[in-house]
């Protein structure tokens, strides 16, 4: 199923839903409740006698949909970006009814989406793709939680993950003349990357802000905080890098200075642009 609308427009929305099944030789008598169950999924029994010419751009879209799911004898279905033309309510909807048409008939999916809410929300597994290479593929919370390629981290979240670019001295990781707190098994382990290429990520819901300086905290210049309802989303500087940190509705907000704490559970070491994999321990 393409990005765009394909259907047959001299035909009915019916003959169109239809057109696979007696392609392959399935009995009428087969054929019509096969459609209407289709068409109730997709809310288009009322347009079933309509020709597609007529129809609007997101119905002829749930056509072209619909002739991709009537067909039961089929192994797997590729979805080449079917909701983009889709108006945002239908298109909930529509990922809604996939999920369902998916769990209850067991078909394969491939789905290719540039919408990572979409892919996140409607996928058991996503293959990321970065220049023409797959950099990460698992579920939706692993790539949210351990991202494979900095790619990864900036294309899933919003906002997406904060890096930093570190060098190694002697004792620890440092960002410009700033040493980052960070165990001593981090620093072993980035001192082993064979590059000059390597930087720091954590995703803004998983920055701590504490209530006062401390060892294992950094203090950045509060740039701006957006309110979005249930929570809130602070800009900061640290040093001339632009990080944002995610802040709970009741949290106090900081002004000027804060500082923030990097749990190392959720802090990744990526040596060119690939996250570092380090023994738990």
């Amino acid at each position: 199923m393409f990005q765009f609308p394909v259907v047959y427009d001299t035909m009915t929305v019916f003959d169109n839903l239809a057109f696979p099944l007696r392609n392959i030789g399935i009995p009428e008598s087969k054929v019509e409740p096969r459609v209407r169950e289709i068409a109730d999924i997709l809310d288009l029994t009322a347009q079933l006698t309509r020709k597609a010419k007529n129809l609007t751009a997101d119905e002829k879209q749930k056509v072209s949909m619909g002739r991709g799911l009537v067909r039961d004898d089929v192994s797997a279905i590729l979805f080449d970006e079917p909701l983009t033309v889709i108006d945002p309510q239908l298109k909930w909807k529509l990922r809604r009814k996939l999920k369902e048409i998916h769990e209850q008939f067991n078909i394969t999916m491939i789905y290719v989406t540039h919408d990572q809410l979409e892919a996140s929300t409607f996928a058991d597994k996503i293959a990321v793709m970065y220049e023409g290479q797959v950099v990460q593929f698992g579920t939706p919370t692993e790539l949210f939680e351990a991202p494979a390629h900095t790619f990864v981290g900036y294309f899933i979240g919003s906002p997406g993950m904060n890096f930093i670019p570190v060098s190694i001295t002697s004792g620890s990781l440092v960002y410009g003349d700033l040493a980052i707190p960070v165990s001593q098994r981090l620093a072993d382990c980035a001192r082993g990357c064979r590059t000059d290429n390597l930087k720091l990520g954590i995703r803004p819901e998983f920055i701590e802000v504490a209530d006062a300086p401390g060892d294992q905290t950094l203090a950045v210049s509060v740039k701006d905080v957006q309110d979005l309802g249930t929570y809130r989303i602070m800009s900061c500087y640290l040093g001339d890098e632009l990080f944002k940190v995610r802040l709970n509705e009741d949290q106090a907000l900081p002004s000027g200075t804060a500082h923030l704490r990097f749990p190392e559970r959720w802090l990744g070491l990526y040596a060119d642009e690939y996250r570092v994999e380090m023994e738990h321990g």
